[in-house]
């Protein structure tokens, strides 16, 4: 194989496995990308507790409007939760996919979530975020044992995971690229059209 064609092949794997930034609650702006892990696409569903935590701290979030969620309010929903930060390229490329993908599947029963992981310096930049993307799904803040829970040491984002009708993990998606928006709108279509 040329050099030339093994960097073709090898460009989207590095792209993919770049992050934004890492850190246990929150995504830095300075910390530079790791390469040493690949994307994972697909996890077990995940512990019902975390260590020192309990299951419903592990699975709640506040809205921008301050309401407090869980999970288990969207019981009977195929969830999309995603994991972002609007200085990180791939998030601010994934996120009219997603609204889209709102749009298109809400009607059948599909709740897309956005949850910042930015950190404070990030907050005051939402509403521009939203603006400029004409964002409509939810939005909010996770607590930091779901983002333990889901993220664990892996600061890479956009991480977004599919939920099915029933709470469970479907898939998990590290990094955002054309294979993985392919591969993200039939895992959702799959799930919404499934009776589970």
């Amino acid at each position: 194989m040329s050099r030339k064609a093994a960097a073709v092949c090898l460009a989207p794997v590095l792209l993919l496995a770049m992050s934004c930034g890492r850190a246990p609650t929150e995504v830095s702006r300075t910390e530079t990308p790791r390469g040493e892990n690949l994307p994972r696409t697909s996890l077990p569903m995940p512990p019902i507790t975390t260590p020192g935590g309990n299951a419903a701290a592990a699975q709640s979030f506040t809205l921008m409007d301050e309401r407090r969620a869980n999970l288990s309010d969207y019981l009977g929903q195929v969830v999309v939760l995603d994991f972002w930060a609007t200085f990180c390229a791939p998030c601010v490329e994934e996120a009219p996919h997603l609204d889209e993908l709102q749009t298109r599947f809400g009607p059948q029963g599909l709740k897309v979530i956005g949850l910042n992981v930015g950190g404070e310096d990030d907050r005051p930049e939402i509403p521009k975020f939203v603006e400029r993307l004409k964002i409509k799904y939810a939005l909010g803040f996770p607590d930091p044992e779901m983002v333990n829970l889901y993220m664990g040491s892996d600061g890479s984002i956009p991480q977004t995971i599919v939920f099915d009708r029933r709470g469970r993990v479907v898939k998990h998606f590290t990094g955002y690229d054309p294979n993985v928006r392919q591969e993200l709108e039939s895992t959702i279509e799959k799930a919404v059209m499934s009776e589970e």
